[in-house]
């Protein structure tokens, strides 16, 4: 069904900023100047007429022009004239209910958080031989390893759900495995049912990782998209700190019943929040879209602009395939999904041989390597879990205030340099006494690099949201993360061979050169997308170019904005 009534955003408007409709209001302090080719590129504009009317005339020219195709001509009088431009297109209502339906997924994203950090307080209470299911080596590195062997299989599962019964259904459906994984962990009474609560848990946050970026992408007006995007992280690393700090309380069996609490927290607030706008418009469900975006937005006129440009889309990709849907395997031969495709896998891969995960999932052992010293392995990954937490926190409100290019370029420069500082400080120290001091210079400098290299942790939910195409979004986004998952698993388990092999020193230059080497790749390929509609993104990826500097620039107005909310590419 394809809606063809829109309001242009100039029949809402006169010289004086008065709105006709004044419960649609936005706020003044969000409306900025820009010349016309400034306000073509985010979508929904507001103009501000500069020929004096009276309303009664505006209401009259609004009813003639209510059912206008364009909102602007090409004229060149037109061209030249200027602009009121929308920097975001909710209102106060509706900025506070996109953080109301984020602050559902952070619940289930810490709730994802949990497990990951378990078997670091599952396994030391496990190894006691009073414990009535004690466990070797040998089990406690199954119990583990399970959950990172099960997560992929979850990932790969989630793209399918998700696009066949929509993205809030999706993590429904999630969360009830990973309640009942903490269910049959804190309830087990062998070693297999252990292992099965493990398994369990791991599909889940499988499941959930997906859905849950792709619903933050398609619900976030463009302003606020890094922010939101990037938030789920943090409440990860919050859930890994939880978990840490009951364990350091509890029995590990009363630490997997209050591991239950979050999934129950998070079922609730997700089954009140409506489903993605993009979804329901792409899948024939115009009335549930429109509503959906009217409470995102706060707007009902700019919701049915919105909804207008995602119809409309969708028909014309209809429209190119003679009116039906286009198979996923010929989808992924255009150009438009390759480019994101290739810069998303080679980050994946640099990023992981940067280091981000092996670092904190071998903290302890590399900084025993570096200082010497025995270290408790709970404050060890206490601390790491912190340091972790903070700079998440850090780069969330980063995503907000810089462009992404230039804070991921930066990440990457800092982590590469903490590495070669590594490496040079394990040469210098070679066959010296290890002394106290050690441990605290070495111990400084891994959180140092932890720090600068948490900006990758952030990168590849916010590229899957971004810069993949709608029409293929969902179901790739599983299967992206499926590979990512299978490739961290493979490198972690290697992790210990390739220690033996090159040394401490000789896998912190590897670090230091896969972070050079992801931050080379982004500042050469990622377009600049903070402040850009996911459809400017999906525009840009049409173009020829392959590099970002060979983009065609869009002439800069007299009032222009600046870098932000421009378009990404002129078309020919």
């Amino acid at each position: 069904m394809k809606i063809t009534e829109s309001y242009g955003s100039e029949d809402r408007w006169v010289e004086d900023g008065t709105c006709l409709e004044k419960e649609l209001c936005l706020p003044v302090d969000l409306i900025r100047t820009g010349n016309k080719q400034d306000s073509n590129e985010t979508g929904p504009i507001l103009l501000a007429r500069h020929d004096k009317i009276k309303v009664s005339e505006a209401t009259e020219e609004r009813e003639t022009m209510k059912h206008s195709e364009p909102y602007f001509s090409d004229s060149k009088q037109q061209k030249q004239q200027t602009l009121a431009e929308v920097v975001t297109v909710s209102t106060t209502k509706g900025v506070f209910h996109q953080l109301l339906l984020t602050s559902a997924v952070l619940l289930l994203a810490a709730a994802c958080g949990m497990p990951i950090g378990y078997s670091a307080v599952l396994l030391p209470q496990l190894y006691d031989a009073n414990e009535t299911l004690a466990i070797d080596i040998e089990m406690g590195s199954w119990i583990a390893s399970v959950h990172s062997l099960a997560t992929p299989i979850g990932s790969f599962a989630s793209g399918p759900i998700m696009d066949r019964w929509g993205r809030r259904p999706a993590l429904l459906l999630a969360i009830v495995p990973l309640f009942s994984g903490w269910v049959l962990l804190a309830t087990a009474s062998s070693h297999f049912l252990l292992l099965l609560g493990r398994v369990v848990a791991g599909f889940s946050v499988g499941l959930i990782a997906a859905p849950a970026q792709i619903l933050l992408a398609e619900i976030a007006e463009p302003r606020l998209r890094g922010l939101l995007i990037g938030a789920p992280f943090v409440s990860y690393s919050l859930g890994i700190l939880l978990v840490y700090a009951l364990g350091s309380q509890f029995h590990w069996r009363e630490v997997a019943w209050g591991g239950t609490v979050l999934p129950l927290l998070s079922f609730v607030a997700l089954f009140f929040a409506p489903e993605s706008p993009v979804w329901l418009a792409r899948n024939d469900q115009p009335e549930r879209a429109s509503k959906a975006l009217t409470w995102l937005r706060g707007c009902p006129t700019q919701a049915k602009q919105e909804l207008h440009k995602l119809t409309e889309r969708f028909e014309e990709e209809r429209q190119q395939n003679n009116g039906r849907p286009q198979r996923f395997w010929k989808s992924l031969g255009e150009i438009a999904i390759i480019k994101p495709l290739i810069i998303i896998n080679a980050f994946h891969v640099l990023q992981i041989l940067s280091g981000t995960y092996l670092v904190v999932f071998y903290a302890v052992d590399i900084i025993s390597d570096l200082g010497g010293s025995d270290i408790n392995s709970i404050q060890a990954a206490v601390l790491t879990a912190i340091v972790r937490l903070a700079f998440t926190f850090l780069y969330c409100f980063l995503l907000l205030m810089m462009p992404r290019r230039l804070m991921v370029t930066l990440s990457g420069l800092g982590s590469g340099l903490s590495c070669v500082a590594i490496a040079a400080f394990m040469y210098i120290r070679a066959g010296e006494p290890k002394t106290q001091s050690d441990t605290y210079i070495a111990a400084v400098l891994i959180l140092i690099y932890i720090g600068a290299n948490t900006g990758f942790m952030t990168m590849p939910g916010i590229m899957i949201g971004e810069l993949l195409p709608a029409k293929i979004r969902g179901q790739i986004a599983g299967y992206l993360f499926t590979i990512f998952n299978l490739l961290l698993f493979g490198v972690a388990k290697g992790f210990p061979y390739a220690k033996a092999a090159l040394k401490t020193q000789g896998l912190f230059l590897m670090f230091g050169v896969a972070s050079f080497g992801a931050s080379l790749l982004l500042y050469l390929l990622l377009p600049e997308t903070k402040g850009r509609t996911l459809h400017d993104i999906e525009d840009y990826f049409q173009q020829r170019n392959w590099f970002w500097m060979n983009r065609k620039r869009a002439p800069e107005g007299p009032t222009s904005g600046g870098e932000e909310g421009r378009p990404l590419a002129v078309s020919e």
